[in-house]
């Protein structure tokens, strides 16, 4: 466990639970980066071949991550909201049709769909607050409905959906699942294939650890050609490179969304993120994160006043756990929590608190003490 505690070297009165919003790095991942600096410095881009091999291996450890069929089905995009624009004006829309969503969905998962209204799009939010979120999700469904798109965890009141279950829902009635991976990728195990669904996507900077700016965009394979494309460049063609040829085509792999140069400084980042991932391995990193979470739902239900507004049950939970407290105004509680080098979040009603596997006890035990200290003022 040392060797996990070195690689986040923060400060001793820094109490970190915001990895929902964004995480800090890994020490490798800074040397990493600062290798890749040296490197440009020294050399410009002599070397470039070499970081492409590193671009590959990052494609490679999210496909393992996502457990895609080849990496061919990962293409790097700049964030989340670029992978769902691009599902959303990539499919071939009829007036009419249906996109199924929740009630409870981060503004980029919600804006994108509402902006095909012009197009005569309609767009259903379903509640989620029921016994059966899923059998709601999948009622709502009709037969003009296209696409149901979903986060795989709700980002205010950390509720995890069961994506197997919506995936062979959605499949039985022909609908195309969209899963907004960004709370779940990195903090627990996810399948795309068994969950079925036709695009996943997620940005580096939450639970991968990495920077702003790199994300994953999941195509399967039998859709790629149906997403029609808006981004054209030299990078996002079948014989990218060839800069000779006056014929062109799409790359039939996913990097047919990647228009131009990539992010090689974020690529670098990132693939030094997930290989620490990997040296964990995910069933290490939901068991100790779970093991966290629940140490902190403990310590906020035995303090009165305080309700939890976030899922509890092991298989409804992921990382997050949101709570308000009866006497507090949840802004001036938050900011009398950040006063106090406890980094977190207000979201959904209440304080979001999003704790890592790698979060240590120390972080755990001052947070539920000063929050239990400052109810008790």
């Amino acid at each position: 466990m040392n060797a996990i505690i070195d690689e986040f070297p923060q400060p001793a009165d820094l109490y970190y639970l915001n990895h929902a919003a964004v995480a800090p790095w890994p020490a490798r991942a800074a040397r990493a980066v600062e290798r890749f600096a040296r490197e440009n410095i020294a050399t410009g881009a002599r070397d470039y071949a070499q970081w492409l091999v590193t671009e590959r291996t990052l494609r490679e450890r999210l496909a393992r991550l996502l457990n895609a069929a080849s990496r061919a089905d990962i293409a790097l995009v700049k964030n989340t909201s670029e992978a769902l624009s691009f599902v959303a004006f990539g499919l071939d829309w009829r007036e009419g049709d249906q996109v199924i969503i929740s009630s409870e969905e981060f503004p980029s998962n919600r804006i994108v769909w509402e902006a095909l209204r012009p197009r005569g799009v309609e767009v259903v939010q379903v509640d989620l607050q029921g016994d059966d979120a899923e059998g709601a999700l999948l009622a709502a469904c009709t037969p003009r409905t296209r696409l149901m798109a979903i986060s795989a965890v709700q980002y205010a009141s950390g509720l995890r959906l069961d994506l197997e279950r919506l995936g062979a829902g959605c499949e039985q009635r022909g609908v195309l699942l969209c899963i907004d991976a960004i709370q779940q990728l990195g903090a627990l195990a996810m399948d795309v294939q068994r969950s079925r669904c036709a695009f996943a996507m997620a940005d580096g900077h939450k639970w991968m650890l990495g920077p702003e700016g790199l994300g994953v965009f999941y195509c399967r394979q039998d859709l790629r050609e149906r997403l029609a494309l808006h981004e054209y460049g030299w990078h996002m063609l079948e014989h990218a490179g060839d800069y000779d040829r006056d014929d062109w085509a799409p790359a039939r792999s996913a990097r047919r969304f990647e228009c131009g140069s990539p992010n090689m400084l974020g690529a670098m980042a990132l693939e030094a993120s997930l290989s620490l991932l990997e040296e964990v391995g995910m069933p290490e990193v939901e068991r100790a994160l779970h093991e966290r979470v629940q140490w902190l739902l403990d310590g906020l239900n035995q303090m009165t006043g305080v309700r939890l507004l976030s899922a509890q049950a092991p298989d409804r939970r992921a990382g997050i756990v949101t709570f308000t407290a009866d006497a507090w105004d949840n802004r001036q509680l938050h900011e009398r929590l950040k006063a106090e080098q406890i980094i977190c979040a207000q979201r959904g009603g209440g304080i979001r608190l999003s704790p890592h596997f790698y979060t240590e006890a120390r972080v755990i035990e001052h947070t539920l003490q000063r929050v239990r200290a400052i109810l008790d003022e």
